[in-house]
């Protein structure tokens, strides 16, 4: 596949977002998920990504993301807080 500089389209009144990674012509797609959809080449590789109802996908893509990197947050703050012993002074 020649190099090809990634396109992103956001379609406001559809709430459809739309990624191309090729400038071939699209010759089929694959449904990954129901609102997600590859858009497939002539040997079947994805030259595209369309997803539908967008912006809620964005958005709980960002929310699972947080919470992930909170959780391991909290996780590597126990591991340190069970690491470290107190300091008395013995003044």
């Amino acid at each position: 596949m020649p190099s090809y500089k990634m396109k992103t389209v956001y379609f406001l009144q559809e709430d459809t977002l739309h990624l191309t990674v090729s400038d071939e012509p699209e010759k089929g797609s694959m449904e990954l998920s129901p609102n997600i959809t590859a858009e497939l080449n002539d040997d079947g590789e994805r030259i595209g990504l369309e997803i539908l109802n967008a912006s809620a996908f964005i958005r709980d893509s960002v929310v699972e993301s947080l919470q992930a990197n909170m959780l391991s947050l909290a996780k590597a703050e126990n591991t340190l807080s069970d690491r470290l012993t107190p300091c008395h002074d013995a003044t």
